[in-house]
């Protein structure tokens, strides 16, 4: 766990209104980090503290989530908040309940069992009587809905268990696949508020402070999920990290990863990576959602900073030893 102190979070001694909690989150690439990002970015002068949660050994959202001095970072990559780093969270709410804060942001895992997050909010003594939980905002990829509910329960379950679901990549689909992916929602989440947005991007005012998590309703959704804080993820999904500190060529790289993705993009759930490219100044970001891949220069190296590629893979049933031979063959 990494956490990045900001600089006029002080303690609160008037601490005695609640603290509202919204909780991102949505199947793997649906775009949580950009939303999370997109909330940063405005200029809305409220102090808040993100937590983002990780599947994969090395943290890549983390480094590409962008606060200034009203915000705190807390990063966990060890584990999923569903599961494993439960305790984590408690003890990091705990501490962040002594700052002068206006709102937390939590960004689970895109295969993170949205109950069990819930359920530290309303069973644990210590969190109930200092944070609210405000909304649960589902991020869904409109490209690949369809493929998503299919192969993931949790999946099914994030979308089941939204209070507000937020329909994204939408230029990326047709207004008739846009009808059939809101009756596909409709059919698992009945009473969520719906939106539609590009990149990540929606009016603030609709998805914080919107007070839209009600206990009751979730109970009929699931109404054992106070009683059972365990989950266990598909033990066929897994996630690894590759480094390098020598450059990399990227024109190989994206050749190579094309073609991965599309041998195995219904398996290659989600790339994700910071890369130290030859021939860029900049660290330079690749993502890939299922056979969708994307590259964009970041922000430049700093002088104190060390140039390493970081990329993380998640899917079904992946081939660590071949992928890894596949991603030497880039390295210059």
């Amino acid at each position: 766990m990494e956490v990045t102190q900001s600089t006029n979070i002080n303690s609160n001694p008037k601490q005695q209104e609640k603290i509202p909690v919204t909780v991102i989150t949505g199947f793997l690439g649906s775009g949580k980090t950009t939303l999370v990002n997109h909330i940063l970015h405005e200029q809305h002068g409220r102090k808040i503290a993100v937590i983002v949660n990780e599947f994969g050994e090395i943290g890549i959202d983390g480094q590409i989530t962008i606060a200034d001095d009203r915000e705190q970072i807390v990063e966990f990559n060890n584990g999923c908040l569903c599961c494993t780093v439960r305790g984590d969270l408690v003890r990091t709410l705990e501490n962040l309940s002594q700052r002068e804060l206006d709102a937390v942001l939590i960004e689970t895992t895109g295969l993170a069992d949205p109950a069990p997050v819930a359920s530290t909010f309303i069973v644990a003594d210590e969190i109930k009587s200092k944070f609210s939980l405000d909304a649960f905002v589902t991020v869904i990829d409109a490209r690949n809905l369809s493929q998503n509910l299919k192969d993931s329960h949790e999946a099914q379950e994030q979308v089941a268990f939204a209070d507000i679901l937020l329909i994204n990549k939408i230029d990326l689909v047709t207004p008739d696949e846009i009808v059939k992916i809101e009756q596909q929602v409709r059919s698992l989440n009945p009473i969520a508020k719906i939106y539609h947005a590009e990149h990540s991007s929606i009016d603030l005012s609709l998805i914080l402070g919107t007070k839209a998590f009600e206990l009751e309703a979730k109970l009929e959704v699931d109404p054992s999920f106070l009683e059972d804080l365990s989950h266990e993820h598909d033990a066929s999904i897994g996630s690894f990290a590759v480094t390098s500190d020598r450059p990399i060529d990227m024109n190989k790289f994206m050749l190579w990863m094309n073609d991965l993705a599309q041998a195995k993009g219904e398996d290659l759930y989600r790339t994700k990576g910071l890369f130290y490219a030859r021939g860029f100044p900049e660290r330079v970001l690749f993502q890939s959602v299922r056979m969708l891949t994307s590259m964009r220069r970041d922000r430049l190296w700093k002088a104190d900073e060390p140039k390493l590629t970081q990329l993380v893979a998640i899917g079904r049933n992946l081939d660590r030893e071949e992928f890894v031979k596949g991603f030497e063959k880039c390295v210059v």
